[in-house]
C-alpha cells in the first residue's frame, strides 16, 4: 500500500523502548532513596504498599489521568505526609523517579529506524508519559512533542492528535501515527483522520497475536520501527526532507 506521508506522530513507551523495566527500576530506585532519605516512609510504604497507594492515587484522582507526573508527585506527597515525612524533600524524591524513568533501554531497531525515518519526514512524539526527549537523548530527530499534560487529553482523544498536525502545518490525512496501542494509537488516531501504523513487535505487553478489532483496521502494520523505515524509503508518497 502507498499513500502520501508528509509527517509522523510517534508513541513513545513500548513503542521506542520497553516500558515495564523503567516501572520496575523505577520501584526499586524509589525504595533504596526513601530508606536513605526517609526511613519512615520506606517502612510504611514499601515497594508493594507504594505500589498499591499509586493505583489508588490514579482511581480517585481521573481528572488528573492525562498528568502523569501530577499523578505520581501526588502519590509522592501522600507518602511522605502520612508517614511524618519531610514534606520538602517532594521535589527531591519526584527528581529520583523522574531520572529513573528517562533512563530507557531501546530496541534493538529503534534508534537506527528513527533516525532514518526522520531524514525523510518531519516527526512528533505524542504521547500520554511523561519521558524526556532531551533527558532521554534523542530530540535532535522530532519538530515537536505534545504530552497528553501539556495539551490538556489523552490519546485516544482527537484534539490530541489534530493539535499534533496543526503544530506540523500538515492535514491529518497525510499524517501517519505510529503506536503500539490498539485504541490509544491506531483507532484513536484513525477517528482523528490521521492514518495509523500498529507497531505489533513480538513482545508486545499486551500479549496480542493479531489485530483485534472488525470494524477498523490500521494501514499498515509491522513488528519494528525498521520496517516502518524500509516503508517510507520504499514509498514514492513520501517526501525526503
Amino acid at each position: 500500500m502507498s499513500f502520501p506521508v508528509r509527517a509522523i506522530t510517534l508513541d513513545l513507551d513500548d513503542t521506542l523502548w520497553p516500558f515495564a523495566p523503567i516501572g520496575a527500576r523505577i520501584e526499586r530506585v524509589l525504595d533504596d532513596w526513601m530508606r536513605a532519605r526517609s526511613p519512615a516512609t520506606a517502612a510504611m510504604f514499601p515497594v508493594e504498599a507504594m505500589r498499591a497507594l499509586r493505583e489508588r492515587v490514579w482511581r480517585e484522582n481521573p481528572a488528573l489521568a492525562y498528568d502523569l507526573s501530577a499523578l505520581r508527585r501526588l502519590t509522592l506527597e501522600i507518602a511522605l505526609r502520612d508517614s511524618g515525612g519531610d514534606l520538602s524533600l517532594l521535589d527531591e524524591a519526584y527528581e529520583a523517579f523522574y531520572a529513573e524513568r528517562n533512563r530507557v533501554e531501546f530496541y534493538p531497531d529503534a534508534l537506527e529506524a528513527l533516525a532514518r525515518i526522520a531524514r525523510r519526514v518531519p516527526v512528533a512524539a505524542v504521547s500520554n508519559g511523561n519521558a524526556d526527549l532531551v533527558r532521554v537523548g534523542i530530540d535532535e530527530h522530532f519538530t515537536l512533542q505534545l504530552h497528553a499534560r501539556e495539551h490538556g487529553a489523552a490519546k485516544p482523544e482527537a484534539s490530541i492528535f489534530l493539535a499534533a498536525c496543526e503544530r506540523l502545518g500538515v492535514p491529518p490525512g497525510e499524517v501517519l501515527h505510529v503506536g503500539d496501542h490498539v485504541e490509544a494509537d491506531v483507532v484513536g488516531a484513525m477517528r482523528a483522520g490521521l492514518r495509523g501504523c500498529w507497531l505489533h513487535r513480538d513482545d508486545h505487553p499486551g500479549g496480542l497475536g493479531a489485530w483485534p478489532r472488525a470494524d477498523i483496521a490500521p494501514d499498515l502494520v509491522f513488528d519494528s520501527l525498521a520496517g516502518l523505515a524500509d516503508w517510507l524509503e520504499r514509498n514514492p508518497a513520501a517526501p525526503r526532507l
